[in-house]
């Protein structure tokens, strides 16, 4: 009988002969497949990602190479209306008090099949199990895995809102909720809930790799990793069992080119098919074998004002500098023309827009009026606080401030602009040291409430998070008898009777909704960039 010793060797030189074989196949294949450029698309990244499993992170590029391509979520959003729709759940059936929510899966969804995992059997419950309960429970031989953080779960209290998950059977699965709460779907559709195959972790985990799970992943997406250099390409390959419509591509090459001039120049000379955040729209425009495109992206910048201190506490003067205020002058020169002014809190595609709500008129006089019967005929001084990073919502913190400095004074407002280093900024603003601030939102998934409860509830403003401090009661009672039902109708009324609340205090001043740019070669047709979450390549063909 061999000694464990040889065994170890023997079992060794086998995973090495097994991998030098697969990674020569892997480079005939990537040689065969590059010839046939007219049946794939490259894709000129930004940047490489942080992991290859968007649970563990939140940065836009892991998204964007990951999320929608090699993952599927329980359900998931209509990209033309945001609605949820059935994806690997066919259904779901929520308890009139909303606290059981039951999904029943697809029985015809299959794991990726790649050089170092074969599955064995069809996605069931066993997976949906394993997927969250490795975020949940503490305990889980997966949960440190990476770090043992899982952001966006963190941000919205996943772990205190569900009180347990259960299995009903194999193709049922039961969250049981500590509360109703009608985001609660919407979180589970982000491109974060992610659905890995528990099959690949116990394999992993029997070999005591259990971190290879977010970096040669295996999920039902369309596509599935075939060849990953950091730094420079991620090369992926059709799933030839997805359960949705298949691509017609023979593989998606993310070419990962950090250089925004680079990017582009890939982008004339043909050398990328699609780029992210292209420079130089006039250039692409001028080329008709390329088009540029654009969506709003579900985020707004603002200026909030500290509404416990004076002169910020009186109605009408938030009202005066909201009529002050340029804001196309500030749209022009802060978003170079790359964002669509504000009229709410809200974007217009959000289905909870409230388009009878209109924009404050940039009238100096009606500003000068407004002002003048608040009891502040002379002016005053007042501070504006610039943060001092760049965010999409606001590039340019402290060139807004100054243009913004000039509106107030033609009404007699004196501003100083303030700034610190970005933790201390933070801190000072929690702590509600500010008179006013230029600040943004990102929405992580197109449910108002994300807008709503994080920036304005009275919770909130206790805890710091409301930076304009701002409690309405009847606004805060909105907020919460829209989450207790889901009746979408329902929600549509009290989300618009808020936002008539909300333009009448000024507590805020929304500025701009910033769009998000790409730019492509006329060969490639279909829809790949959406208002909310990553990009999607699973409907993109090429002429």
């Amino acid at each position: 009988m061999m000694n464990n010793r040889l065994l170890t060797r023997l079992f060794t030189y086998k995973r090495i002969l097994t991998l030098s074989l697969a990674l020569a196949l892997s480079a005939c294949d990537s040689a065969n497949d590059v010839s046939l450029k007219e049946q794939s698309i490259i894709y000129c990244a930004e940047g490489s990602p942080e992991s290859f499993n968007p649970q563990t992170v939140t940065s836009g590029t892991t998204v964007d190479t990951t999320a929608k391509h090699l993952y599927d979520r329980l359900i998931a959003f209509n990209s033309d209306d945001h609605t949820i729709v059935p994806s690997i759940a066919k259904s779901w059936h929520v308890t009139r008090d909303g606290k059981r929510i039951t999904f029943y899966l697809r029985k015809d969804i299959s794991f990726h099949t790649t050089q170092y995992f074969t599955p064995t059997r069809m996605l069931n419950a066993d997976d949906v199990m394993f997927s969250f309960e490795r975020i949940l429970n503490e305990q889980h031989e997966y949960h440190e895995v990476s770090g043992g953080s899982y952001p966006f779960f963190e941000s919205v209290r996943f772990a205190e809102l569900v009180q347990s998950i259960e299995k009903i059977n194999d193709y049922t699965v039961r969250f049981n909720l500590n509360n109703s709460n009608s985001s609660f779907l919407a979180n589970l559709a982000t491109d974060f809930a992610v659905i890995l195959s528990k099959e690949y972790a116990e394999q992993l985990a029997l070999e005591n790799r259990h971190q290879q799970i977010d970096l040669n992943p295996i999920g039902t997406g369309p596509y599935k990793l075939i060849e990953y250099r950091p730094g420079s390409l991620i090369r992926y390959y059709p799933h030839e069992n997805y359960w949705q419509n298949k691509t017609e591509l023979s593989q998606l090459l993310f070419d990962i080119t950090p250089s925004n001039t680079s990017r582009l120049t890939k982008l004339l000379t043909g050398e990328c098919d699609v780029v992210a955040y292209p420079i130089a729209h006039e250039k692409i425009n001028e080329r008709d074998d390329l088009i540029l495109e654009a969506v709003t992206s579900f985020n707004v910048g603002y200026l909030g004002f500290n509404t416990q201190k004076a002169p910020f506490d009186n109605q009408e003067v938030r009202s005066a500098i909201a009529h002050a205020i340029n804001k196309q002058a500030i749209i022009e020169a802060v978003y170079f023309g790359h964002a669509e002014q504000a009229t709410s809190l809200l974007p217009t595609n959000s289905w909870a827009y409230n388009s009878n709500i209109k924009d404050r008129t940039y009238s100096i006089e009606f500003a000068r009026s407004l002002l003048v019967a608040a009891g502040y005929p002379d002016g005053f001084t007042m501070d504006i606080w610039a943060m001092p990073v760049q965010r999409a919502y606001n590039p340019n913190a402290l060139t807004m401030a100054k243009l913004i400095q000039s509106d107030l004074k033609q009404i007699g407002i004196t501003v100083n602009i303030v700034s610190f280093e970005w933790g201390t900024f933070l801190r000072k603003l929690a702590q509600g040291e500010h008179q006013s601030v230029l600040l943004g939102w990102s929405a992580d998934h197109p449910d108002p409430d994300n807008f709503f409860t994080p920036l304005l509830s009275c919770s909130s403003a206790e805890s710091g998070n409301n930076r304009v401090f701002w409690c309405n009661e009847e606004f805060d009672k909105l907020l919460k008898e829209s989450l207790a039902t889901n009746n979408i109708g329902l929600r549509k009324k009290y989300y618009a009777r808020a936002l008539e609340i909300l333009a009448k205090e000024v507590p805020l001043i929304p500025i701009a909704h910033s769009k998000r740019f790409q730019a492509r070669s006329e060969n490639v047709e279909g829809q790949l960039l959406h208002s909310i979450g990553g990009i999607d390549f699973s409907a993109v063909s090429k002429k």
